[in-house]
């Protein structure tokens, strides 16, 4: 750490840091330092697909924050899990590609003004990381299949493996059968710009191990570049400002922790904040950027009244259905026994497949709440096996549970500091089912999955509804019971959203500055306006990989605010 000037800072190496220091460091002539508060992603369990159960609620790898306790949730507490290590959330999470519909990007365009959000518009930077199997040497894939995921000469090229999964479950193929016959059609690609069908999941897995973001980006590119530096087990207490003539401020750098000694590291040109949408919201406020009256009661100046700061956070929430079945094979009685877990672990040993290799949802639909919606607006997650709470031991009997959220909640929630200590946990209070219309939406919901459960296709397995119980039939107790029966899907969001100019709320521009700050940006969840509709993963590597083209875009246009020569840089050990 002897050297500390760079003329590029990212914070947090998870999703969209990890992407940015590659796209970055490809001109020699950038030295980037890549700034990570956990460990490096060496935990056995962080690439074996079935390892997201050690690694949430582990402290080598995650947060470990807690929500607030939630009105809506009937004053329950929720475990919020956050990636702690290199790779982020995309080691700890449930590796599926999806990027959600294409009105989602066209909200944000009218939300920012900037049609460069349009769906076409943001396609080609999907595609440009993309790695798709259908569309490895010798695959059979459609003229309209390459238009959406790769290169009509070439196919998919990009960094980022998207595979099918390497399982079924019989269970399984009877839901989806029953949705069919719901009327839900059945779909090969959730990734058109419409998503509605069920299908099986595709993951982000590379023969049958899960495909972190910190294998695809930094090994072995970044690692290999001398104009890059990684420091792991280093957390950033606040960003560093400067005043400007004339109003403003300019981010020059950072304090961060090493765990032995606050270094000051600085920026010629940008500092890069991509600590997801938890920490970042906390790094500002620390800095003295958020809601001013927040920050004075915490005793930190305020340099950027920005009352967007922390605001605006949504979330989708799962309500989690249980039916025990007869004659299916489970999960639950798989793993019931040593002999059926010594056969999964074999099995993995031997092909990579199997329940080890899962993903924790296989089977997922995209469906309408009630009819006339002229979009789906709820997605299922569904799982051969059942547990009272995540982290719990599986139940006893032969059981699947269908998960369903809301896409579009009108809920919104916070992220604010309790103090100056930047070791302190944020208060994340997201607010769940605080607006009629998503308490409309999940009592609906519950209704779908019963519809679904009753068709011709699952009557073979005899399903009987455990959790919540058919005695809840009301508006009203199907939206109590949500409250005490649902969880997060770990999908934060819109802490620093962007938007127009003008707008009060609006952290970010288009291009993903921070307003009134020179110097600094925002990438990561944080800065959707609006959630998208699936899993949020792959959309905030499109959001970088935009970013990275507008970043490069802006040093070809402009000097590095100084012109120091530096000596190559290499990768710091972590600290002892």
């Amino acid at each position: 750490m002897s050297d500390t000037t760079f003329d590029y800072i990212v914070i947090g190496a998870g999703t969209a840091g990890s992407l940015l220091c590659n796209r970055l460091t490809r001109n020699p002539q950038h030295r980037v330092l890549l700034i990570e508060a956990g460990r490096k992603d060496d935990y056995h369990w962080i690439h074996i697909p079935v390892g997201y159960l050690y690694c949430i609620g582990n402290p080598r790898t995650d947060w470990l924050y807690q929500t607030e306790p939630d009105p809506g949730l009937n004053g329950r507490r929720l475990r919020y899990p956050r990636g702690k290590t290199l790779g982020g959330c995309s080691s700890i999470n449930g590796m599926i590609y999806m990027r959600g519909q294409a009105r989602d990007y066209e909200q944000w365009a009218d939300l920012t003004g900037d049609d460069t959000w349009r769906w076409d518009a943001v396609l080609p930077a999907f595609r440009q990381h993309e790695d798709h199997w259908r569309l490895d040497a010798g695959g059979n894939a459609s003229e309209e299949f390459r238009r959406l995921h790769g290169s009509k000469s070439t196919g998919g090229s990009g960094e980022w493996r998207v595979e099918k999964q390497r399982l079924r479950w019989d269970i399984l193929d009877a839901f989806a059968q029953a949705a069919q016959q719901a009327g839900i059609p059945a779909t090969d690609d959730f990734n058109r710009g419409t998503n509605e069908g069920v299908g099986y999941f595709e993951v982000n897995q590379k023969n049958g191990w899960r495909w972190n973001t910190a294998k695809a980006f930094l090994r072995p590119t970044c690692y290999g570049r001398a104009n890059f530096e990684m420091w792991t087990s280093a957390q950033v207490s606040r960003l560093l400002l400067e005043d400007l003539p004339g109003g403003g401020q300019r981010c020059t750098g950072a304090e961060v922790w090493t765990g032995r000694e606050m270094v000051t590291v600085h920026a010629e040109r940008e500092v890069l904040l991509c600590a997801g949408a938890v920490n970042s919201p906390q790094i500002l406020q620390l800095s003295g950027i958020g809601p001013g009256e927040l920050l004075q009661r915490h005793g930190i100046a305020v340099r950027r009244d920005l009352p967007g700061v922390g605001a605006n956070l949504q979330d989708h929430l799962q309500i989690r259905s249980v039916y025990k079945v007869q004659g299916a094979k489970t999960l639950n009685t798989m793993a019931a026994s040593l002999v059926g877990k010594a056969a999964i672990g074999l099995e993995y040993l031997l092909r990579r497949s199997g329940p080890m290799s899962m993903a924790p949802s296989q089977l997922g639909a995209f469906t309408r709440s009630r009819p006339g919606l002229a979009h789906p607006n709820l997605e299922y997650h569904v799982q051969p096996l059942s547990l009272e709470a995540f982290g719990e031991p599986l139940h006893p009997f032969p059981a699947f549970t269908a998960s369903v959220c809301n896409l579009n909640p009108t809920s919104r929630g916070t992220v604010h500091i309790q103090g100056p200590d930047f070791r302190q946990a944020p208060a994340i209070a997201p607010n769940y089912l605080s607006t009629a219309e998503d308490r409309q939406v999940a009592a609906d919901s519950l209704r779908v999955t019963r519809r679904i459960v009753a068709q011709p296709a699952l009557a073979p397995y005899r399903p009987e509804e455990w959790k919540p119980g058919v005695q809840y039939q009301s508006d009203e107790d199907l939206a109590r019971l949500a409250g005490d029966i649902a969880t997060t899907i770990f999908h934060p969001v819109g802490t620093t959203r962007m938007g127009r100019d003008g707008d009060p709320l609006a952290v970010l521009d288009s291009r993903l500055r921070v307003r009134g700050v020179q110097g600094l940006r925002v990438v990561d969840a944080g800065a959707m306006p609006t959630i998208t509709s699936g899993n949020t993963n792959s959309p905030t590597l499109m959001m970088a990989e935009k970013a990275a083209a507008w970043i490069l875009e802006d040093s070809r246009s402009a000097p590095a605010q100084h012109a120091a020569l530096h000596p190559p840089a290499t990768e710091v050990a972590e600290p002892a």
